[in-house]
């Protein structure tokens, strides 16, 4: 067997489960193990302290990259630039991280000579797909396997071994939920919460303050520049920055909670909760601009490809020569979204207020009701019959043939 086939790129958290997936896939496969972890806002541990546990636990090589930034521009970006929400409420958490960690993935996989790629995917959610499909549309030639599902990783056997290995990871019982978060948002599902008549505990929230009993409103005013946030309330930031800063302020108010049933990729149906208060807060923003900003029939198009943008990307098709496409439709539109958003967040809720732009296709002239309408209003009557000239023959033929409505 060559080098390349002797080595294994595992995504590697920090947890009980693939830190056990360490020895595990040496165990079953007989291969060395690389760990690969990389950050994209979750918070948590330390990325040192990560790689050094991961070789304590038997890795080989230790692969960390900080792809916050990484990840807000090129990730969290054409995701708001497409206004995206599955369903038409699920800001896509952790849909647009598995690309990111997956390039990272086949970018090790390429430094250190493996041939397969790991991950820590159960075999009924959508991550699984995200991953895989994402590296062979990097990595046509790479394998791809999950420990949990091909291996016969369970939870149980996890905490066993950690425990007759002594490897240097609690093994404590296991946590209610699920969990996956970075800067965009956090997801929680099972545990109690599969029962879908229980409603979430306090505790299930960490992003989000209770709504219920908000501080005083909070004033916002985001600023952007061809559809991406540059600046809030006059101070420059970056993408990584306007994201930070508004799960701060927006989570205060309690924006962004989403307590959903989705389809999922694999068939199933799942009870979601998702918090993601910067996501919503910009998303609300960012549509609001778009509202001035985009001509009718671009922003009703458009409109319809951002639903179908949304679940591309669930589905796992981040590569794909589509999703490639409808960036491209979607970047265009974005030429003018420039100018000013001013919103209120309070109380679970973002209401845009204030709306400036000096690209923008509102005429003040042209609205107004009052004295200085532009507006020539005698032209509405040759439009109107214009308009409606072939409603107004088909009811003539209803009519003609008996088929009119009858009063």
């Amino acid at each position: 067997m060559s080098a390349s086939k002797d080595r294994v790129v595992l995504a590697y958290s920090g947890g009980l489960d693939t830190s056990v997936a360490i020895g595990w896939i040496g165990e079953q496969t007989g291969r060395e193990v690389i760990t690969v972890a990389v950050d994209v806002g979750q918070g948590g541990e330390d990325l040192e302290v990560i790689r050094q546990r991961a070789l304590d636990c038997g890795a080989v090589e230790a692969y960390v990259a900080d792809a916050r930034d990484e990840f807000a521009n090129e990730y969290c970006m054409p995701a708001l630039k497409a206004n995206a929400l599955y369903e038409g409420k699920y800001p896509l958490v952790s849909a647009i991280s598995r690309p990111v960690i997956a390039k990272h993935l086949v970018k090790a996989a390429r430094q250190f000579g493996a041939s397969t790629v790991a991950h820590g995917c159960t075999g009924k959610g959508n991550d699984q797909v995200r991953f895989e499909v994402a590296i062979t549309s990097m990595a046509p030639d790479m394998d791809c396997i999950s420990p949990v599902r091909d291996l016969a990783l369970t939870r149980d056997v996890a905490i066993e071994y950690a425990e007759k290995h002594n490897l240097p990871i609690e093994t404590t019982k296991h946590n209610p939920f699920s969990i996956d978060q970075n800067v965009w948002g956090r997801a929680i599902e099972t545990g109690f919460l599969e029962d879908l008549w229980n409603a979430p505990t306090k505790d299930v929230y960490v992003y989000t303050d209770d709504p219920t009993y908000p501080p005083l409103p909070d004033e916002v005013v985001v600023h952007f520049e061809q559809g991406i946030p540059t600046a809030i309330d006059g101070q420059p930031v970056t993408p990584l920055q306007a994201i930070q800063e508004l799960n701060r302020r927006a989570g205060a108010q309690g924006v962004g909670r989403i307590d959903m049933v989705e389809d999922r990729l694999v068939g199933i149906k799942s009870r979601e909760i998702y918090e993601a208060p910067g996501a919503v807060a910009l998303i609300e923003a960012h549509q609001a601009l778009e509202s001035v900003t985009l001509e009718r029939m671009q922003r009703r198009y458009k409109k319809q490809m951002e639903q179908a943008w949304g679940e591309l990307v669930y589905e796992a098709q981040w590569y794909s020569p589509l999703k490639k496409s409808m960036d491209a439709f979607i970047e265009d539109t974005q030429k003018y979204v420039t100018g000013d958003i001013r919103m209120v967040l309070h109380g679970g809720r973002a209401v845009v207020n204030g709306r400036k732009t000096d690209t923008g296709l509102y005429d003040f002239n042209l609205a107004t009701y009052e004295t200085g309408d532009t507006f020539d209003q005698s032209s509405s009557r040759g439009f109107i019959e214009i308009y409606g000239m072939q409603s107004k023959l088909a009811a003539a033929r209803d009519v003609r043939l008996g088929n009119g409505v009858g009063f």
